[in-house]
């Protein structure tokens, strides 16, 4: 459990964002409604559309800073020009009148279409025009033949202007809140995060029995799971400092440099740290990772060096600055003795790997403070950040980007937003002509920034914001009925509430939002007639619109998220099972590991996104999803991702960066490349162990009927498998005997067996000479490295086997489940097909 001090310190700054969000939000509602209710009638009269006003200042100034303001100038500039100019075209050609009800609404769904479907276009300027789209055209519908062709979109346009200049002026007011401050803070707040957690690792090493080093683990997982947020936050708050500081960047043809590489490697080397340990307090049950004072005491020291490190890399990183980064005020001969005063030796036995790969890493923190030093490269493939910026002009090009229409892989949600708008359109009109906008105005506003969501869930919590919203709304108008300003200040505590409400998991964003347009709707505006009769339409408009776009989904996505889940787990296990099979020594194996690691987090992250909304499915008449099980499979997945990018950041390539440098003499050589096949044979033996094994979870998970189905199937095909299942004939069987339960000894001999080989590398190159023994040592600890990872992959397969085991067992109750027999019996199915 954390302290209270953290407890009310993370609370606190939970309520300084939300009061700091709802401030921003009140203070740009503000400026739109005293413009819109108190203005000149002159000015009144072409900002004929203040809903829309609002929506737009929701849509824009919700958690943002000036850059997100000035970027949301330029989206509502592209979505205005995008849907004001047909809008002008449309109705000049045809003439308002002409619509009918179905008419419209194709007008609606073609425009929603060519809107929805470029890749590149921010989802804010997609919600924007979207939300022009259905305001131009059925209220031009309404209105008929007095809706005029040219005057009536520029009105929706200048009602979108007024609600951008007030997001920038609230951003603006009384101080701005600029990005490079919000990165600022959240790099402080990684290194102090990062700092507070390598304390706590150091103090578990450290710890004088297992239940103190147990409670200092829990401690830190608590903080790092805040960790990847702060790096999530700096990469948003990145692409707001371009906005920020644009005159800057064309002068300078560079955009500022980024701290999140460096966090990166930070967070990588403290996440093998916090593997180190709790293999082993796995390992060992008794003895702490450091006994001796020496030992904790260097430690301790190089624990001091590390934090000034990182707090130093968070300060140089912040802004755009030029100036190297300085060293820490350590004395370097101390650091170096304290590092030889805590170094391990290569292991020899699986149970000292554990405290060797932590001493690794603590080595590799530790080279954070040197500038010269290369860092420990971490991909970025899973962030969106991971593209190299591009120079010069390259600003303005990411800004045209939007442009340009994308992969085929936009059709289906450009025409899932396409037909939802429309249905929506067309059902609105036909309950009520008069308030017919209402209906597909939600669906617009709020797209899907992905391909898939929690389609019931978010129309729940939608449905649910605007009925609260509505609700505040009403009783707010009938407290304050001839009190119009402070009708208007009665918003203040409802976005307070609603600031909240989006930070909750309950509703989430589409709900909070929906929440604050439902309030502002009827306490921001005047003559619309009375607010009970306006609340029990836009309230039936809303569900009619949330129904609409529940069916489409069904429609276009009649695949459940756990079936999708269960097909994304058998392509997560072909991801690892292809990237364990790399796993060399001989050539350039270290590039091929990283990209075949790339892809397993990738399938590992769209994974989690897939559970994620599995989770939030209703069941109806369908097994209840199990979260549990996919839980502890995604732990193990994502630690033996973790593990495959060990070993080929610091273990094969650090062998590989280290090759050239152990000796130029022929006996090196020979030595070099015979220990190096030994090692490959066992790197072989532990490969053909563990990818026949993760690719019986492929095929076990791929399976898409019940055990019992299979069994029938193949008994109909009238071919003898009995003498094969019961005689044990099953695929690889000798990989599947190692890695069976009761086989612990035969897999800890493939440990065993690579550390005895790495013993007599580093005895031969002791023979060979000492020349360039710095070099020698690193790729000595390359493959202590490997071995760690080694054996953690074969824990963690283990592990991988009780979740499959567990979910299969669920699927089929009736049955006994046994991986390696229904491997056997598909194996058989697939030849006889």
């Amino acid at each position: 459990m954390l302290p209270n001090h953290a407890g009310s310190a993370r609370a606190r700054a939970v309520w300084q964002r939300c009061l700091a969000s709802a401030f921003r939000t009140a203070l740009a509602c503000t400026i739109v409604g005293c413009a819109t209710l108190y203005g000149p009638a002159a000015f009144k009269r072409q900002v004929a559309f203040p809903a829309f006003s609002y929506v737009t200042v929701i849509l824009i100034v919700t958690d943002a800073t000036l850059g997100d303001a000035l970027r949301g100038c330029w989206l509502a500039l592209y979505a205005t020009v995008q849907t004001v100019c047909p809008a002008v075209l449309t109705f000049w050609m045809v003439g308002p009148g002409r619509f009918s009800g179905a008419t419209i609404s194709l007008v609606v769904a073609v425009n929603a279409f060519v809107v929805a479907m470029p890749e590149g276009t921010h989802v804010v300027a997609k919600r924007i025009a979207l939300g022009q789209i259905v305001i131009v055209y059925v209220v031009g519908y309404i209105n008929g033949v007095e809706t005029q062709a040219v005057m009536h979109p520029l009105h929706v346009a200048a009602s979108t202007a007024v609600g951008v200049v007030a997001c920038v002026l609230a951003l603006l007011l009384p101080y701005p809140r600029l990005a490079c401050w919000e990165v600022k803070k959240n790099c402080k707040l990684a290194a102090e995060n990062a700092s507070e957690r390598l304390k706590l690792y150091v103090k578990a090493s450290c710890a004088d029995d297992k239940a103190s080093a147990s409670a200092s683990l829990t401690r830190a997982k608590a903080l790092a799971s805040d960790a990847p947020k702060f790096l999530q936050k700096i990469r948003l708050h990145q692409e707001s400092m371009r906005w920020e500081t644009f005159p800057l960047i064309l002068l300078r043809q560079s955009p500022p440099p980024s701290p999140v590489p460096k966090l990166q490697e930070v967070e990588m080397l403290l996440r093998g740290m916090e593997m180190g340990l709790v293999a082993d307090t796995t390992a060992n049950s008794s003895s702490s990772m450091f006994t001796d004072g020496e030992s904790k005491q260097s430690l301790l020291q190089l624990q001091e060096h590390i934090t000034r490190a990182i707090k130093q890399v968070a300060r140089t990183n912040s802004f755009h600055s030029d100036s190297s980064p300085t060293v820490p005020e350590s004395n370097a001969d101390d650091v170096t003795s304290s590092l030889e005063k805590i170094t391990r030796t290569i292991p020899t036995s699986p149970a000292d790997l554990p405290s060797f790969f932590f001493c690794q890493c603590v080595k590799h923190l530790v080279c954070i403070s040197s500038p010269e030093a290369k860092p420990v490269a971490v991909e970025q493939a899973k962030e969106g950040s991971s593209t190299p910026p591009s120079k010069g002009n390259g600003f303005l090009l990411n800004a045209w980007k939007s442009v340009s229409f994308g992969s085929k892989n936009r059709v289906l949600p450009a025409v899932k937003c396409s037909v939802s708008l429309g249905m929506a359109v067309l059902f609105g009109l036909m309950y009520s002509k008069e308030n017919g906008y209402w209906s597909g105005l939600p669906v617009a506003i709020s797209l899907a920034a992905t391909v898939r969501e929690a389609t019931f869930t978010v129309a729940n919590v939608k449905a649910q914001g605007t009925v609260l919203g509505t609700v505040y709304g009403v009783v707010g108008c009938f407290v304050f009925e001839r009190f119009l300003p402070v009708r208007f200040m009665s918003l203040l505590p409802w976005f307070v509430i609603t600031s909240f409400l989006r930070r909750n998991r309950m509703y989430g964003q589409a709900g909070g939002i929906s929440a604050v347009i439902g309030a502002i709707l009827i306490l921001g505006r005047k003559n619309f007639g009375p607010p009970s009769e306006f609340a029990i339409a836009r309230i039936i408009e809303t569900f009619i619109g949330l129904s609409c776009s529940i069916f489409v989904d069904l429609l276009l996505h009649p695949t459940r998220a756990a079936s999708l889940a269960k097909l994304s787990l058998s392509e997560s296990f072909a991801a690892l099972g292809s990237a364990v099979d790399l796993l060399s020594l001989r050539g350039d194996a270290s590039t091929a590991l990283l990209e075949s690691h790339k892809r397993l987090k990738s399938e590992v992250e769209e994974l989690r996104k897939l559970v994620g909304e599995a989770e939030l499915e209703p069941n109806f008449w369908f097994l209840p999803f199990p979260s549990a099980c996919y839980g502890k499979l995604l732990v193990s997945l994502s630690n033996m991702a973790d593990l495959l990018l060990f070993s080929a950041k610091l273990g094969v390539g650090f062998i590989e960066s280290e090759s050239l440098r152990l000796g130029d003499c022929d006996a090196a050589e020979n030595t070099r490349n015979g220990v190096v096949a030994n090692l490959d044979v066992d790197l072989k033996f532990f490969k053909d162990a563990m990818v026949p094994f993760v690719k019986c979870f492929e095929e076990v998970t791929k399976l898409k009927c019940s055990i019992a189905m299979l069994d029938e199937d193949l008994k109909r095909k009238n071919e003898d498998i009995g003498c094969d299942l019961e005689s044990g004939k099953l695929p690889n069987q000798n990989a599947f005997k190692v890695m069976d339960a009761s086989r612990e000894n035969e897999r800890r001999n493939i440990v065993d067996c690579y550390l005895g080989h790495v013993k007599e590398i580093v005895e031969k190159f002791n023979n060979v000479g000492n020349e360039e023994g710095n070099g020698r040592e690193m790729a000595m600890f390359g493959l202590g490295v490997i071995g760690f990872s080694i054996s953690g992959l074969i824990r963690e397969a283990r592990e991988v086997e009780r979740c499959v085991t567990e979910l299969v067992q669920l699927e089929n109750p009736s049955c006994q489940v046994n991986l390696f027999e229904i491997y056997c019996m598909i194996n058989v199915s697939q030849k006889l097909n």
